[in-house]
């Protein structure tokens, strides 16, 4: 055990590191909140919003081009780096996490999202037979990232040394499916900072952003926040939308993929008048503030933060039974699931009757809020913290073991 009371070293594993994207501000929150017994030393092409006493950084270079070349670099060179510190600098990492697929060998992995699993939800939009020719370069390119990325998640989950961690039991449900991980694996139900999402804060800025965003009394407005907008639900929400359509109802959609593709579909659907495309702002409480209901079904999540950021805000919430998000909501008692992402019908009737229901819908809000309230990144913080305690003692155990038959 004298191994655990001394400062363990901790190598980080992770491309970027930033607070505008939802792995990397989930990495940049449970490492910041880790115990102080870790010393951590982060491998990563950028970092920031990360405070900087918190690690040491080494910064391997990117290349520029495209991201495919960036990324198959990425996979040598933070090996290479490693393997320069520990020869040449004498730098002995006593445990390697890794955000996602990024290494063979881990002893820790987080694993943000099963990469097969997404594959199968969106191959069918993938085949160059249903996209013009103008589109295929961009689609090989991403067929070839995905297939490096499925053989980095064999090598890295089938590997028994390799501790998983998960923030969602669908996640873990994936992993036995897909890899045979039958394993325990903890689950790490995602933390909030409830000093910036809270109801009190929401009603502060309401009258700003709805004023700010031109909503009349009347409107009611639906918000929806995220990237790859097929995924999270767009289409069967303008479909919802088109069933609703004498209700006052707008759809906000918070996102900085580009919406060329998402516009065309909202003009086959006639709902221009109705769907609103807006870019992410670092006060993303701001939004909360403005919407009446947050609406997420999304056909594959590992878990999606924006709905419990809004759940904590106090707004209602209809989320998806395929997002790992769904797993913290009682249906109908502080939230609403769609158990099928692609039923536009029975998701038109959930928006109704929140739209119909004032009472209805401020009683999901309080709940949500109560609901939320147990989940923090400093209760992440610890939770990783005996995870990695757990792993150094299983390492440390053989040469203990060793030891003891010598003497």
């Amino acid at each position: 055990m004298n191994a655990l009371k001394q400062r363990s070293r901790v190598a980080v594993i992770s491309p970027f590191l930033d607070k505008r994207h939802g792995s990397e501000r989930i990495m940049i929150e449970w490492l910041s909140h880790l115990p102080a017994e870790f010393d951590m030393h982060v491998y990563s092409q950028r970092v920031e919003d990360f405070d900087p006493a918190k690690f040491t950084l080494h910064r391997i270079p990117q290349l520029p081009g495209p991201h495919l070349f960036n990324f198959l670099w990425w996979l040598a060179a933070n090996r290479l780096w490693m393997g320069w510190d520990r020869r040449i600098r004498g730098l002995r990492h006593d445990l390697i996490f890794s955000s996602g697929a990024n290494r063979f060998g881990a002893d820790v992995i987080c694993v943000h999202i099963v990469f097969r699993e997404y594959v199968r939800q969106v191959e069918a939009g993938m085949r160059l037979s249903q996209n013009s020719v103008w589109h295929w370069p961009r689609l090989l390119h991403r067929k070839l990232y995905y297939a490096i990325a499925n053989r980095m998640e064999w090598g890295s989950y089938t590997n028994p040394e390799a501790k998983l961690v998960v923030y969602s039991r669908k996640t873990s449900e994936e992993l036995g499916q897909f890899f045979g991980r039958r394993d325990e694996i903890p689950i790490l139900y995602l933390g909030l900072d409830h000093s910036v999402f809270n109801p009190g804060r929401r009603t502060a800025l309401r009258r700003v952003a709805r004023g700010e965003l031109e909503l009349t009394q009347d409107q009611f407005a639906l918000l929806l926040v995220g990237n790859d907008w097929r995924n999270k639900g767009v289409p069967v929400l303008l479909e919802a939308l088109a069933l609703l359509h004498e209700l006052p109802i707008l759809l906000f959609v918070v996102s900085r993929e580009d919406s060329s593709a998402c516009l065309r579909l909202v003009k086959e659907t006639r709902l221009e008048d109705r769907v609103r495309f807006l870019p992410p702002r670092n006060d993303i409480e701001f939004y909360y503030a403005a919407a009446d209901a947050y609406a997420g079904p999304s056909l594959q999540d590992s878990y999606s933060m924006p709905p419990a950021e809004a759940m904590a805000c106090g707004l209602p919430v209809i989320v998806s039974a395929a997002a790992g998000v769904s797993e913290i909501v009682k249906d109908g008692a502080d939230g609403l699931i769609l158990d099928n992402p692609r039923d536009a019908t029975a998701l038109a009737a959930m928006i109704r009757r929140l739209y119909k229901d004032e009472a209805f819908r401020t009683r999901l809000g309080e709940r949500a809020v109560e609901t939320t309230r147990q989940y923090t990144w400093e209760r992440n913080g610890q939770e990783l913290g005996a995870i990695f305690e757990e792993v150094l003692l299983r390492k440390t155990r053989p040469a203990t073991q060793e030891l003891g038959q010598e003497l």
